[in-house]
């Protein structure tokens, strides 16, 4: 598995991976690495019943075989379909995890909704948080996205938001999903600058950053700092 899995990121195009443990097994995990001996039982078990992976050691396993392949990690949270029990995917229970992988990954939690707060407070006290509140704002629709963005916005550092659509299907799915961020973090900036809190020139910064620059950065992707352009912050 670790060598498929090696092999699977090496591809040309890959810039990260995903977990879905919130669906499986929720958050409310061990946050210790399983020794090998833990991982093996597990999987014996798991392979003679079959079915969906949500066996917590090999969950684990998998979380931690993503910190080891060193690419930004993306947590689904909070919001998703009748598969999840939505109190188990309350990104504050991974903060023993995520204490334990500090230094190591970038995690980007997806969606995040209605824990947008909890998302925001564990992107302002861990380095490697990221977040976005895509999948929210397809629901919550344009006259509520801004609403969802300052509860975000809160304590989010402003390098640590990016923007996301989750659209799939119809192509109209990512016009819209743009259209709802992009209204709700110019009202919400424009209000700031409006009241003195911060200047047209910052405001600007900012939605440079949550609309492309953290994801280039974070994703390691041309055009971003590594790659040689200017990094205002």
């Amino acid at each position: 598995f670790r060598s498929a899995a090696w092999e699977a990121v090496r591809r040309p195009g890959v810039v990260g991976v995903k977990s879905v443990a919130a669906y499986r097994t929720g958050f409310g995990l061990d946050p210790e690495r399983p020794s090998p001996a833990e991982v093996t039982e597990a999987a014996r078990r798991w392979l003679a019943r079959g079915g969906r992976l949500d066996d917590p050691v090999l969950v684990r396993h998998l979380l931690w075989t993503a910190v080891d392949l060193g690419r930004p990690l993306q947590l689904h949270t909070g919001f998703g379909d009748g598969d999840l029990r939505l109190h188990r995917a309350d990104p504050s229970l991974l903060t023993d995890w995520l204490r334990l992988t500090a230094g190591t990954v970038p995690v980007v939690l997806l969606h995040c909704w209605p824990f947008q707060r909890q998302a925001a407070y564990l992107s302002a006290v861990f380095g490697q948080v990221h977040l976005d509140v895509g999948l929210a704002l397809h629901h919550v629709g344009p006259a509520r996205a801004g609403t969802v963005l300052a509860e975000a916005l809160e304590i989010t550092p402003f390098r640590k938001l990016l923007h996301s659509s989750d659209a799939y299907g119809v192509a109209e799915f990512h016009h819209l999903g743009a259209l709802a961020f992009r209204q709700g973090l110019a009202g919400l900036l424009e209000e700031r600058v409006g009241a003195d809190e911060m200047t047209l020139a910052d405001a600007l910064r900012i939605a440079r950053w949550t609309g492309r620059d953290n994801a280039r950065r974070v994703y390691r992707l041309p055009g971003g700092p590594l790659d040689g352009a200017p990094d205002d912050g």
